[in-house]
């Protein structure tokens, strides 16, 4: 048997020879000086060769164990080489299976599925995060304490929605990871309950209908930038979400039967909306065109036209209008549709969720709102513009301190507020 210090002291020849150790382990002596352990055996009549590595790399007591092993699997039935290779390969796997990896694979499934981008943005600071504990972990043995670790990190913070939405992401991964064959269990969701329930803060806004006015008459007095005016002025007629506003394009517009055609990929729940533009909208838009109409959004950004407003414009104009945002906000004039609509009395709830872009969470109704009460909803869009010219009338103009920001430019007029220079028109058919 071979000790350290023989094998230390074995020289080079110029050509190759092996010496035993035992058992049918040897080491070979390479003419460039290097040692290789190998293990020779027979296995179903045939002589095979196990490589187990360079010496001092492979230590005398590791060749010897390695060379245990393999007489092991031999006596059993196996053979040693196939094993080494099935570990190997397993090993490979396991590192592309790492949660990492998935995620990766998992948020470009996001991104062809063409998400919103400020969605994207949220899953990608989610996964950074949880890539500080998780990213090199294979997921078959991510545990669920291993999940909340990534959740009380957040949650130490006060980020508690935070924390919430880092546990639905994670959930989604390891689902993607036991559809695509690589896990079997999802270790987020035995999670639920685990976490503080966040504090629900709702999107301040005017809902009281004596109130209604004094916005209204501030929001016309109001005298910034032009394309910030239109978007300040057209908000309350649509109540659309403000991300969905700013991106709104000229080529959605359909002119003939006057509705706004949001694709689904602008939308919170990818699910497309009409939206029916009003008398007063129309006329809006009309002036609007004279200004934005040769490019490809209303309400372009002050440095480009290239790209929309920035998301914070409307609320700059409230602040400089007096409401604070513990008062009013761009979200806010969703609320106050919502409530004002619904106080009347005159329209299906249903047709105000509709045109408020909410899910109906019965599936059932879901798939039996044939026609998404589309005439209802003309109805009572047009009532909601009157409603809010009405509300502005009240109001004496002298009541109001209205904070002005300098000269108000000049629009064009158009000699019949119906017929537009009409961009690229959509398909006419509403549903």
């Amino acid at each position: 048997m071979l000790t350290h210090i023989q094998i230390a002291a074995l020289k080079p020849n110029a050509k190759p020879y092996k010496i035993a150790d035992g058992d049918g382990l040897y080491l070979t002596v390479k003419p460039n000086g290097s040692k290789l352990w190998t293990f020779y055996y027979r296995y179903l009549g045939r002589q095979k060769t196990l490589y187990c590595g360079q010496w001092p790399a492979i230590t005398l007591a590791g060749a010897r164990t390695q060379r245990d092993e393999a007489r092991r699997q031999v006596a059993s039935g196996l053979d040693p080489v196939a094993v080494k290779l099935q570990t190997r390969s397993a090993a490979r796997i396991a590192a592309t299976n790492t949660f990492g990896a998935i995620a990766e694979e998992w948020y470009q499934k996001c991104v062809d599925e063409e998400l919103a981008p400020i969605t994207l943005r949220k899953i990608r600071w989610l996964l950074d995060i949880a890539y500080e504990t998780l990213k090199m972990k294979p997921v078959t043995e991510i545990t669920p304490p291993d999940c909340l670790a990534v959740l009380r990190k957040l949650e130490g913070t006060g980020r508690r929605e935070s924390a919430r939405r880092m546990r639905s992401v994670l959930g989604r991964v390891f689902r993607y990871s036991i559809h695509t064959g690589r896990a079997t269990s999802n270790p987020a969701g035995d999670l639920r309950g685990a976490i503080a329930t966040p504090v629900v803060t709702h999107f301040s806004a005017i809902t009281k209908a004596d109130e209604v006015g004094g916005l209204m008459r501030r929001i016309d007095g109001y005298q910034g930038h032009a394309v910030t005016v239109f978007a300040l002025r057209i908000s309350p007629h649509v109540f659309v979400r403000p991300g969905e506003l700013r991106r709104w394009e000229w080529e959605e517009i359909n002119w003939e039967q006057a509705f706004w055609d949001i694709p689904p990929e602008k939308m919170k729940r990818r699910l497309p909306l009409r939206v029916p533009l009003s008398r007063q909208v129309q006329a809006m838009i009309l002036e609007l065109w004279e200004i934005t109409g040769g490019g490809k959004y209303l309400f372009p950004s002050f440095r480009t036209p290239a790209r929309p407003m920035s998301e914070n414009t409307i609320n700059a104009a409230l602040r400089a209008l007096g409401y604070g945002p513990e008062q009013m906000t761009a979200h806010g004039f969703r609320s106050m549709a919502d409530s004002l609509l619904n106080e009347t009395g005159l329209f299906n709830p249903d047709a105000i969720e509709r045109q408020l872009a909410h899910q109906d969470k019965n599936a059932v109704r879901r798939v039996y709102a044939r026609g998404e009460f589309w005439a209802e909803r003309v109805r009572m869009m047009q009532y909601w513009s009157d409603y809010l010219d009405e509300r502005r009338a009240r109001v004496e103009t002298t009541s109001l301190k209205v904070v002005r920001q300098g000269g108000r430019p000049s629009f064009g007029q158009q000699t019949d507020p119906f017929q537009a220079p009409a961009p690229r028109s959509l398909p006419a058919t509403a549903s």
